[in-house]
């Protein structure tokens, strides 16, 4: 079940904007759970002092406690792994919700085919990244990495360095043999030494990659064209 937070100092656009969500998900015959908000500071105390989780947050940029993006900074520090949706009538706020890694913008001028659209790819990522994870077993120790906590993976020496959210986690293995064990569409070489996880990409610049954590990787050009076809047919296929 996905959990969603609707914040909004207005009562009209939180009813509006929670009937949107529910025509679009029952569409999608995905469960779901919605709490509504009307004051930013109860949104941050649940979050910040009671530990409620949500998966996805839709989020009006201008209210009078805290402006939207100030709530998505600090809920971001306990829900790093939140989808965040801004909904806003002021254009000019689109290149800062790119900085904090916001997942769509929505303007109040077309929410209800951008706002539904939005929900829905939100909620098929959210799913797709579910339930998921790679198991690191030595003599002394069992790890399990989150498939979504997974940035990419390299050769290293004999070892396959992990790359996560986290920190870095070796395991003795080929970095083929990790690839076949994770076995997940969502993973793909972009060079012989490296495997990235798609959900993490911001975006591909000529041969490069650009990910969430601010590091850019290089795409072999024997890779190139098929990694750009690859990613494009996984969006395709899974929002």
């Amino acid at each position: 079940m996905i959990k969603i937070a609707i914040c909004d100092d207005e009562q009209t656009m939180v009813s509006g904007n929670e009937d949107v969500v529910k025509d679009s998900l029952k569409k999608c015959g995905i469960a779901f759970e919605i709490t509504t908000y009307l004051k930013s500071s109860n949104l941050l105390a649940d979050i910040a002092e009671d530990g409620f989780f949500y998966d996805l947050l839709l989020l009006d940029i201008e209210m009078p406690e805290y402006s939207g993006m100030e709530i998505a900074q600090k809920v971001k520090e306990y829900l790093p792994n939140i989808r965040i949706i801004f909904i806003t009538s002021h254009v000019e706020y689109a290149i800062d919700a790119y900085e904090l890694s916001i997942f769509r913008y929505v303007p109040k001028n077309d929410i209800e085919q951008r706002l539904a659209m939005a929900v829905k790819d939100a909620a098929g990522l959210i799913e797709l990244e579910a339930g998921q994870d790679y198991t690191i077993q030595t003599n002394n120790r069992m790890e399990r990495i989150r498939y979504k906590d997974i940035i990419y993976i390299q050769r290293d020496g004999k070892n396959a360095s992990i790359v996560a959210v986290n920190g870095i986690s070796k395991v003795r293995k080929s970095l083929q043999q990790v690839y076949e064990e994770i076995n997940a569409p969502e993973f793909i070489f972009i060079e012989r030494g490296c495997i990235i996880n798609i959900i993490h990409i911001i975006k591909i610049n000529d041969s490069m990659v650009f990910l969430e954590n601010g590091e850019t990787l290089p795409i072999s050009r024997s890779h190139l064209q098929g990694v750009k076809q690859y990613i494009a047919q996984f969006w395709g296929e899974h929002i």
